[in-house]
């Protein structure tokens, strides 16, 4: 793979892709991709004005027939075993944010935790606390 990109990039396409499994990014999730963006540590040397930027560079890789599988090794090289976590801890934020998790966001889900490398504790571990977050009765 030529192309490398930043820890920030590699976070949000992360992001953009789990917004983006179903066909459609739905304002729920958009708004929760900037409210990430805007408030988590991780991205305050992030300019969020640039965010629309990533997210449509993430769009044209997936346009590819294999742009899944790349966007999966973009961010396994960029991040770093701690940051793989936390993106897994976003998408699933992401994809809890419309308060229905789908089947497409599941299998994804299962995706990126195999190419991050991710134990299956943690990751049951971050999801459970999504659900927490997002119970609405």
């Amino acid at each position: 793979m030529t192309k490398t990109i930043s820890t920030h990039h590699a976070l949000i396409y992360v992001m953009v892709t789990i917004a983006a499994v179903e066909g459609h990014l739905g304002d729920r999730e958009l708004k929760a991709i900037g409210r990430i963006v805007k408030q988590l540590p991780i991205f305050r040397s992030f300019d969020a004005e640039k965010l629309t930027h990533v997210a449509q560079e993430c769009g044209e890789i997936l346009q590819d027939k294999e742009g899944l599988e790349a966007v999966f090794g973009l961010a396994a090289e960029a991040l770093t075993p701690k940051l793989r976590e936390t993106a897994y801890a976003l998408a699933v934020e992401v994809a809890a944010s419309d308060l229905a998790v789908g089947k497409e966001e599941l299998r994804f889900l299962a995706m990126l935790r195999d190419h991050l490398g991710l134990d299956k504790l943690v990751t049951a571990a971050l999801e459970r606390g999504a659900i927490a977050r997002y119970q609405t009765e």
